[in-house]
């Protein structure tokens, strides 16, 4: 099925049957720029949706097959994390659990229900990061303090480590066996599981009592780990060689950020989107990493839509996508 698309040169419009909350894009080379979004709807029942965009047409099609519900509004969304086709077509979605789905041409099944929770209490998993390197391992973060490593093959839990003080709102693989995680005690920290009695924190928001909400390690530059901290128009990178000090701080937004993503394999381009319905595109390393912030950084390219932007996932395989999300609306910019 067709649907219909707004054009504007360089930006592409799906429209979603409800508001969209949650993206991903898919990573294999065969299924390039498909995606799956999720909605966000306040009841039990909530829905994820494969869109595919072909970059020839310029055209998104849907399958209503290729929807499935889902219990609550899923926080995230992942695609099995490589390129081969080999590979099973997966997606993980998270929420009140971690769960494991299986895309086929005609259906979507559930594969695998992950449940970390060691009393009766059900603890919402507020994101989760699906390793590059060893995608074996899932790293999930939870309200109960705790991040949980999975082994997806055995559907088991491999590391369970009360992480924070607080809730655990993200978290992101920096390494094989190395992730960092944010939280409601406005810390950043780093794991590495060679070592489990042990994390480093590397930023404390200077806002006392703040929470850190986002966090996103640079694949491409490992040095490098962006973070934002609640109701803030700053995004945050810091340097892992010199903790606690940002190397540079983001502060165009003029209002909250509420999502950013690094560009894949270069390591230099980050894109941010807040609620003054805005995606800015930055440049880091073109500053000269340093440990005096207080320069002001400009965007190199920005984007402005309609409605308060919650979501933003670059391409993994294409770095001239983005993808976005506001209201019922998933947008591709050509950039």
């Amino acid at each position: 099925m067709q649907s219909p698309v707004e054009k504007k040169p360089g930006v592409y419009t799906y429209m979603a049957q409800w508001p969209i909350y949650s993206l991903a894009w898919s990573v294999r080379r065969d299924k390039k720029s498909r995606l799956a979004v999720g909605s966000f709807l306040e009841d039990y029942s909530n829905k994820v949706e494969v869109v595919q965009f072909s970059q020839e047409t310029l055209d998104f099609s849907t399958d209503s097959r290729l929807v499935f519900d889902h219990p609550y509004a899923p926080t995230k969304l992942m695609f099995f994390p490589s390129e081969e086709a080999m590979n099973p077509d997966l997606i993980a979605t998270s929420g009140d659990y971690l769960r494991l789905w299986e895309i086929h041409d005609d259906r979507i099944e559930l594969k695998a229900l992950l449940n970390g929770n060691k009393s009766e209490f059900n603890s919402a998993i507020t994101s989760f990061d699906w390793a590059q390197l060893d995608a074996r391992r899932i790293a999930t973060c939870s309200v109960d303090t705790t991040c949980t490593i999975w082994d997806v093959e055995r559907a088991a839990v491999d590391t369970q480590l009360v992480a924070h003080d607080k809730e655990v709102f993200d978290i992101s693989w920096g390494g094989v066996g190395i992730f960092a995680s944010v939280s409601g005690d406005g810390s950043a920290r780093i794991f590495d599981l060679r070592d489990k009695e042990r994390s480093t924190i590397i930023y404390e928001n200077p806002i006392p009592d703040s929470p850190l909400l986002r966090l996103e390690w640079n694949k491409g530059d490992p040095k490098l780990i962006a973070t934002v901290g609640m109701d803030s128009n700053k995004v945050v990178i810091l340097d892992i060689r010199f903790p606690t000090a940002p190397i540079l701080e983001l502060r165009k937004h003029e209002t909250s950020v509420n999502a950013i993503s690094w560009a894949p394999h270069v390591g230099r381009h980050l894109c941010s989107v807040g609620d003054d319905s805005r995606a800015l595109i930055w440049d880091v390393a073109s500053h000269g990493f340093r440990l005096d912030a207080t320069d002001e950084v400009e965007p190199i390219m920005w984007y402005g839509s309609t409605a308060e932007i919650n979501q933003a996932r670059w391409s993994p395989v294409d770095l001239d996508w983005i993808a976005i999300a506001f209201s019922n609306k998933l947008q591709l910019l050509k950039v």
